[in-house]
């Protein structure tokens, strides 16, 4: 099987093997996709925004929601953006933060994908659609809400976990923490800055088990230097709590 043509069902099949082989370069033939860069940046001079959820309706759609809560500062907010699993919405990911972005003081922008998962993470790991649409969502949130440039972050759950990763890794000058809650793999591009990540994975994970998922991914990065906590839990695919806690806590050390 051609390696470019994976999707995440078949990396499952046959991440048996060595991690390096869904480790993938630009390289790659047959992928049309831009490099997965972001270019939307915080104006940390705005008035104070009103706390509560803002929908964005581009194009029709509910596309994105950004949720900041009372505990937020007047100014210099933290953001992290949350990426949704498969076939899940950025409404989902509002049930896994629960009260911790409100406890935290930090402000959750999440997207929907333009399809079921990430583009990235079909067949052709090309990134497009998606990195358009963040882009955007980002660039209005910016407009609205005055965000600490110095802690900006990504995050997400499964394939958003995988998606949010690659992106940390081709953003590392723009995302300064990446929390990854049970990735699958990541999608290689040239590295842009030194983020910090923060990786959980549930031992008893049946869909993407931590054997070929979250402990490579720990490894791979720590062998490349980046700054890496790694956070094994007795669990499924899920994120509890207090791990969602400790992700979260992962964010806000660099605010300021």
């Amino acid at each position: 099987m051609n390696p470019t043509n994976l999707n995440r069902r078949d990396f499952c099949a046959l991440a048996g093997g060595t991690f390096a082989s869904v480790m993938f370069s630009s390289s790659c033939s047959g992928v049309v996709e831009n490099n997965g860069r972001l270019d939307a940046r915080p104006n940390r001079n705005l008035p104070a925004l009103k706390p509560g959820r803002t929908t964005f309706g581009f194009d029709g759609h509910q596309d994105a929601i950004l949720e900041v809560p009372k505990t937020a500062a007047q100014s210099g907010i933290p953001l992290f953006v949350m990426l949704h699993g498969a076939t899940q919405s950025a409404d989902d990911m509002f049930g896994y933060l629960n009260s911790a972005h409100e406890e935290a003081g930090i402000a959750v922008l999440a997207p929907n994908s333009r399809d079921t998962t990430w583009d990235a993470i079909g067949s052709s790991f090309g990134f497009g659609p998606d990195i358009e649409f963040l882009n955007r969502a980002l660039e209005r949130t910016f407009e609205i809400a005055p965000i600490d440039p110095a802690c900006v972050s990504v995050g997400g759950f499964s394939d958003g976990a995988s998606y949010a990763v690659s992106l940390g890794l081709i953003n590392g000058d723009f995302f300064k923490n990446v929390v990854g809650f049970s990735p699958g793999f990541v999608i290689q591009r040239a590295p842009v800055g030194r983020p910090r990540f923060y990786i959980s994975h549930g031992t008893h994970d049946h869909i993407l088990p931590i054997d070929r998922c979250g402990r490579q991914i720990a490894t791979w990065l720590k062998t490349r230097g980046y700054d890496v906590a790694f956070r094994e839990f007795e669990g499924d695919h899920e994120i509890p709590a207090d791990v969602m806690r400790e992700g979260l806590a992962r964010v806000t050390a660099s605010a300021g």
